[in-house]
């Protein structure tokens, strides 16, 4: 047969970027920059907005409850996101879940523009939210293997991961400065705009075996979530070390708008460098953390190391630029865990858990999240911010020893897997 002339054959080594060759994963991923663009912004516009505008007093706890709302719905419920996206073709709960956010998003405009919202609203508003992001991130995990062969899994888990880092650079580039500009209905409006940008484009997308998914339930898995991790303690293992990690790292969030005010003497200018800084090393490390040498739990330890490092020193050095620097390295050694680990573990876990994994293991890194928000943004009204800091970077350390420890025992049947899963970035 003869072959077709049409088009050439790539250079050996070197591929057309996924995202330009693949036009529903394309689709998909910008559906979930939006999203979770939408919803940092919302996190860091609000943060901002309570330290400095809303409340008077016990401004750490008010900003600590906010986060601990933004992230307790992801870990109460793990269950009925696995059930849902096992049950359900997942364009529906994508398209679903992006719309009614814009929704609750625009609504919140709506109302804030007549008047200055209660607290109370911010906060039902932000819960709203959160809930949708808890079903939208875990479906769209779930589904890569619907919207990609094989061979690009890894890539397009890399592209999927630095969605997070473009969120934050979002949040950190418009959050706060919108607040100071247009207060939070401006904010809102924002975020419903995204957020229906994102309903459009995955309602466009094609997924491969889609209806075939949603008809045919039985074949996803039913056993229960805690008999997942239970039959992978390697991976069971990596989660708690993460788990743990993440009682310091998260705290970030609340510590970054407390630093700005308080140590600082800055406004949402400066909160939008922080966070940009944060977001850009996030970014980073997404696309280049398959190139950290290394088996994953080794390098993890590394990079939970220097971060500890990264988060520690703004409690040492008090000026702005240090700061900065300082949280590019953090964030970019967050990317580079994230895209490695999350790569093992498509590889590691069956297709069929695939579901109630990934629910649960957002569930349990997500675990921490609300009791670092409340804990540090308690001790945000107690302690100086440059305190917090140092905690954070000591935190960190027992993790890392941890991870680090767990690499040396790691078992040999998982050896060629990471082996695999390391080098399948093509």
């Amino acid at each position: 047969m003869t072959a077709a002339p049409c088009t050439p054959a790539a250079p050996p080594g070197r591929r057309t970027p996924l995202i330009l060759r693949n036009r529903a994963f394309a689709a998909v991923w910008l559906g979930q920059v939006l999203t979770q663009a939408a919803v940092r912004m919302f996190q860091v516009g609000v943060s901002w907005w309570i330290v400095a505008y809303a409340v008077q007093s016990a401004r750490g706890l008010a900003s600590g409850l906010f986060m601990a709302l933004c992230t307790l719905p992801a870990v109460v419920l793990a269950p009925v996101v696995a059930r849902t996206v096992a049950g359900f073709a997942h364009r529906s709960v994508l398209r679903t879940a992006a719309g009614l956010a814009a929704a609750v998003a625009g609504g919140l405009a709506v109302w804030a523009q007549g008047g200055g919202p209660p607290l109370a609203g911010v906060y039902a508003a932000a819960l709203v939210l959160a809930t949708c992001q808890a079903f939208f991130d875990p479906c769209l995990t779930t589904s890569v293997p619907e919207l990609v062969d094989d061979a690009d899994i890894e890539t397009a888990t890399g592209f999927e991961l630095s969605t997070q880092s473009l969120a934050g650079l979002a949040g950190a580039l418009l959050g706060a400065l919108a607040v100071d500009a247009a207060g939070v209905a401006g904010l809102a409006a924002g975020c419903a705009a995204a957020y229906a940008g994102a309903a459009l484009l995955v309602a466009g997308a094609r997924f491969r075996d889609a209806a075939a998914s949603a008809e045919s339930p039985e074949q996803e898995s039913r056993r229960p979530l805690r008999r997942i991790l239970g039959e992978l303690p390697y991976v069971r293992r990596i989660l708690v070390c993460f788990t743990a990690a993440n009682l310091f790292t998260a705290a970030v969030f609340v510590v970054i708008p407390l630093y700005t005010r308080s140590v600082l003497h800055g406004g949402g200018g400066t909160v939008a460098l922080l966070e940009a800084s944060l977001g850009a090393g996030a970014l980073v490390g997404a696309f280049t953390g398959t190139r950290v040498p290394g088996r994953p739990t080794v390098a993890g330890a590394w990079c939970l190391g220097l971060m500890a490092l990264a988060l520690a020193l703004p409690g040492l050095f008090a000026h702005r630029l240090v700061i900065a620097g300082c949280l590019a390295v953090a964030g970019w050694c967050a990317g580079a865990v994230s895209v490695r680990f999350v790569a093992l573990f498509q590889r590691l876990v069956p297709t069929a858990d695939k579901p109630g994994f990934f629910a649960v293991m957002q569930a349990v890194l997500g675990a921490s999240l609300p009791v670092a928000s409340l804990v540090f943004g308690s001790a945000g009204d107690l302690f100086s911010p440059r305190t917090l800091c140092l905690v954070q970077g000591v935190g960190l350390l027992p993790a890392a020893c941890a991870l680090a420890l767990l690499g040396s025992g790691a078992p040999a049947p998982e050896t060629p897997v990471e082996a695999e899963a390391v080098g399948g970035a093509r």
